[in-house]
């Protein structure tokens, strides 16, 4: 599965991420996921595809799917990628494994909506910014969403 994502954010589980039950907080797998999003936008240069300053990402949709418990000191990787590009949003996969692995440890997305916000409404997602998502994820990024299947 990693094969499906060209983007990777390497995370060192903290011990404040662990709750009272010992093991890591459900809250953390969103900060991971958050990460590896700002990680994804750094890599593509989000900010230089800004037509406008007071324009950009708003992130209106957030899932995780917990498949393993998780425990300090673990070492992970969260592969990121954009599964499909709509007209004025985008959705971002995320597949948390651990460091040096296969094993999934959970998976999510995030719909990220580009918006004006002065205006305070969705507008249409940058030629340019669509064109960076594509090259970084391959042509194959369309309209419908590419089902992420776990074990």
């Amino acid at each position: 599965m990693r094969e499906q994502f060209h983007h990777f954010e390497p995370i060192s589980v903290r011990w404040g991420d662990m709750d009272a039950m010992g093991h890591v907080n459900n809250a953390a797998y969103f900060t991971y996921c958050e990460s590896a999003r700002m990680s994804y936008f750094q890599e593509i240069d989000m900010d230089r595809h800004r037509e406008e300053p007071a324009h950009g990402p708003a992130v209106v949709t957030a899932t995780c799917n917990f498949h393993r418990q998780l425990h300090y000191p673990a070492q992970l990787e969260v592969g990121a990628r954009t599964s499909k590009i709509g007209g004025r949003s985008f959705t971002l996969e995320y597949m948390i494994f651990r460091r040096d692995s296969d094993e999934v440890v959970a998976d999510g997305s995030s719909v990220v909506v580009w918006v004006d916000y002065a205006a305070g409404k969705a507008i249409p997602l940058p030629a340019a910014l669509r064109t960076a998502i594509e090259s970084l994820d391959g042509p194959a990024v369309t309209a419908s969403a590419v089902k992420v299947i776990v074990r």
